[in-house]
């Protein structure tokens, strides 16, 4: 009997080796493959502006990586909704801070680090969440997070297909080796019907640049709604993957991505990853 719909996984046109530098930027999903990629023995450096998740968010962090502007005074905000913190539209707000000083202080460290590690690195996995952005108003700017600021402040639409490739364009300019995923994650906030347009708009941008040199796609989004389609691969929430998902995802990447001859290596290097991870009880 067959009981699911099996997802073709082809040898990536773009390898992943423990040798390379790797830069993993994008939506939630990209933290939890950064996350295995670090517990198998990588060189990597995921999300060092926090989570993003549109193409043009994610292609303004690439912008920042390469010329390693730092961030100033002008570009703080503080949140709303009463939260009293400091942070910036280019951050997730895990990077807010009680003020501007200690902010500022922080963000500019992290980015510091990771221009480092970006000017050295050689692969670049990019993850999108959704073609909708939100811009803010008084700079028409596309921002990576409201920051809790009042909704009247904003524009909320989905970019085009040619704007969404336009912004991938930029992230390809950088002239690394890319692979491109489609985050897995719903993102329901307006509606199943225009999750799935968002989707879309995202996997035809993509499918626009295939025959592009150094690129690659791996089907993320198609394994966990298409292979596992069944609400026990979901977590509580309904909408991200549950451990198992990432795990048997994380499984078919490394098929699609890695040399087989580094394979155990990984194994090895996860399980000593878990051990460390082992608190004695006595």
């Amino acid at each position: 009997m067959k009981l699911l719909t099996e997802v073709n996984i082809v040898k990536s046109p773009v390898s992943i080796s423990l040798k390379d530098k790797v830069m993993v930027l994008g939506s939630c999903f990209a933290d939890e493959i950064g996350a295995r990629l670090l517990a198998s023995g990588f060189d990597v450096c995921a999300n060092p502006f926090g989570t993003l998740y549109n193409p043009a968010s994610i292609a303004a962090a690439v912008s920042r990586l390469e010329s390693g502007a730092p961030f100033a005074s002008e570009d703080c905000v503080k949140m709303g909704a009463g939260a009293g913190l400091i942070c910036s539209f280019h951050h997730h707000t895990s990077f807010a801070r009680a003020n501007a000083g200690d902010f500022l202080a922080n963000a500019n460290a992290r980015l510091a680090e990771a221009c480092d590690f970006w000017r050295a690195c050689n692969k670049l996995i990019v993850t999108l969440g959704t073609a909708f952005v939100w811009r803010h108003q008084p700079e028409d700017a596309i921002v990576a997070n409201c920051l809790k600021r009042p909704g009247n402040e904003f524009t909320h639409n989905m970019l085009s297909v040619e704007e969404t490739r336009l912004q991938l364009d930029r992230v390809l300019a950088c002239g690394k080796e890319v692979i491109f995923t489609v985050s897995p994650i719903r993102h329901l906030g307006d509606g199943a019907h225009a999750n799935t347009l968002s989707k879309a708009t995202l996997q035809l941008a993509l499918a626009s640049l295939s025959d592009r040199p150094r690129t690659a796609y791996f089907p993320a989004y198609e394994i966990l709604n298409d292979e596992l389609r069944d609400y026990r691969f979901h977590a509580e929430d309904l909408v991200h993957p549950s451990p198992a998902a990432v795990s048997y995802i994380w499984e078919k990447f490394v098929e699609a991505t890695v040399p087989k001859n580094e394979h155990e290596s990984l194994i090895a290097n996860e399980k000593a990853s878990r051990r460390l991870l082992h608190r004695n009880l006595h």
